[in-house]
């Protein structure tokens, strides 16, 4: 048997980080079995459903190094399927017309909330002589379509992370709407229990691996199967992702989106590392840090949890500093120039052309410039955003801050930073400069000044950053060198 999952979202918004982490579980699954990993947009709530969301969640998925297998399905072209399960439903005695009335069923539901029972319908048209649904019918009214569910039935099934699952039908709600309200003539829009189960029979899906709220749909459905005479697949419902109080993370927490941890300047595989371990537990000696195609090696339902996994920014901080700081700089250099290209610093065709530079251009503009500014900020950069606030001052002349003032301000450092610009003009400004060429000149201006050396250094470094904090000085020195950018920031602070 080939394994066949599916992620099966809805486009009525962007790509759910719990969706996501859901589509995780399923990949890593398929490719551990050999498996294919099958996309389904299920976009039948014409509402609200929208192009851009399905754009969003095939753009999302794609960034986070999910590939699947064949074209998504359309779930709205498959209408006619549906509907045609459903009138099996009816022929077989499965299912039923329901004539209750919108302001019926509120009745019954205000009458069982009086009563402190739980709301379920009572089944009161399940059993409609001729006579009574001609009456229905006489009167204008419009049907539902309902699955008859027995209140004696017991449905189980053993679950890949939960074990052994049972449910009574009575826990169940009352029979099921499986199609929306419509004229007697005619089937309503079917409903979700329903066209799921129709779709993954119709995509042989092996096994449906999905989030923990669809346990009850489970139930449901399983009694679908059965009525149509399906296979039923292997179920495997996933454990939550929480927010810190311990509740179900939603737009309310904030950030939810993969788009929106995108643009914040998270890191495709530290997102996906991350959200493999909302769940999952990696095998000892493993770490917890690894890519996709290392975690489908070893992943396995015994390792997935059955709590609740709270999200914690600080882990994904973490996690994404390490990935960023193992990037080689080449790498955090692609990833950071469409960000240096948003800001201006550097055209938007060399993030696609990549030319080679001539040596008359700004060496801001040169790929070795480049890399190795990547190489100097890289270490420090917890999010790909930071690679913009640190580059900042290598692209722009920064204004200085008061602690920077107060230092450049003392007679000391005046001296020394007069004695290094000397030096400087005596080395030759567009002479190039190397680090053991600057180490001299430190050497040179600080005799010549009569100061310590740590004065000339921290005055040196809130010249060219304006501030007292801030990367390597020697290497900011020799990059900032590369167009006299340091000779002109040393003048004036003069």
């Amino acid at each position: 048997m080939t394994v066949r999952v599916r992620l099966a979202p809805s486009p009525t918004g962007t790509l759910h980080i719990g969706t996501a982490r859901t589509a995780v579980f399923n990949w890593l699954f398929a490719r551990r079995q050999g498996g294919q990993f099958l996309l389904r947009i299920e976009d039948t709530d014409k509402e609200r459903s929208r192009q851009e969301y399905t754009d969003n969640i095939l753009e999302g998925l794609a960034w986070l190094g999910l590939d699947w297998d064949g074209e998504p399905v359309i779930q709205s072209t498959r209408l006619a399927e549906h509907r045609m399960a459903i009138e099996q439903l009816l022929a077989s005695g499965h299912a039923y017309r329901c004539y209750a009335t919108e302001a019926e069923l509120t009745a019954m539901r205000e009458q069982q909330a009086a009563a402190s029972k739980a709301p379920r319908y009572d089944n009161r048209h399940r059993d409609l002589s001729p006579e009574q649904e001609a009456a229905f019918i006489a009167e204008g009214r419009e049907a539902v379509i309902r699955f008859r569910i027995d209140d004696d039935a017991t449905i189980s099934w053993t679950d890949l992370v939960r074990g052994p699952m049972r449910w009574a039908g009575s826990d169940l709600g009352g029979d099921m709407v499986v199609a929306r309200r419509a004229p007697s003539d005619r089937i309503g829009d079917p409903l979700y229990n329903l066209v799921v189960v129709v779709d993954d029979a119709a995509m042989a899906i092996t096994h449906v691996i999905r989030g923990e709220d669809h346990i009850a749909n489970t139930a449901k459905q399983l009694l679908l199967y059965d009525a149509l005479g399906l296979p039923q697949p292997v179920f495997a419902h996933t454990p939550l992702i929480l927010n810190k109080e311990g509740r179900k993370l939603s737009k309310r927490d904030g950030v939810t989106s993969i788009s929106d941890f995108r643009g914040m300047g998270y890191d495709a595989v530290a997102l996906a590392n991350y959200m493999t371990l909302l769940g999952w537990s990696p095998p000892e000696g493993m770490g917890e840090r690894f890519t996709l195609s290392e975690a489908a090696a070893v992943f396995d339902f015994e390792r997935v949890n059955k709590a609740g996994a709270r999200f914690d920014w600080d882990k994904l901080n973490w996690l994404n500093g390490q990935i960023l700081h193992a990037l080689p700089p080449s790498e955090l250099r692609e990833q950071l120039l469409p960000l240096w290209a948003e800001q201006g610093w550097i055209p938007s065709a060399q993030i696609e052309s990549d030319p080679i530079k001539p040596a008359q251009i700004a060496a801001s503009q040169s790929q070795s410039w480049q890399q190795a500014l990547c190489e100097l900020i890289g270490p420090s950069l917890t999010l790909l955003a930071d690679g913009v606030d640190q580059a900042k001052p290598f692209f722009e002349r920064p204004e200085l801050d008061p602690a920077a003032r107060d230092q450049i301000g003392s007679a000391p450092a005046q001296a020394a930073l007069a004695a290094l610009l000397e030096s400087l003009r005596g080395h030759g400004v567009e002479a190039p400069l190397e680090a053991e060429q600057a180490q001299q000149l430190l050497g040179a201006a600080c005799k010549a000044a009569d100061v310590k050396k740590g004065v000339l250094m921290k005055s040196l470094r809130a010249a060219l950053l304006g501030s007292l904090q801030g990367p390597d000085l020697l290497s900011t020195w020799l990059l900032l060198h590369h167009d006299g950018e340091d000779l002109q920031r040393i003048e004036r602070c003069l």
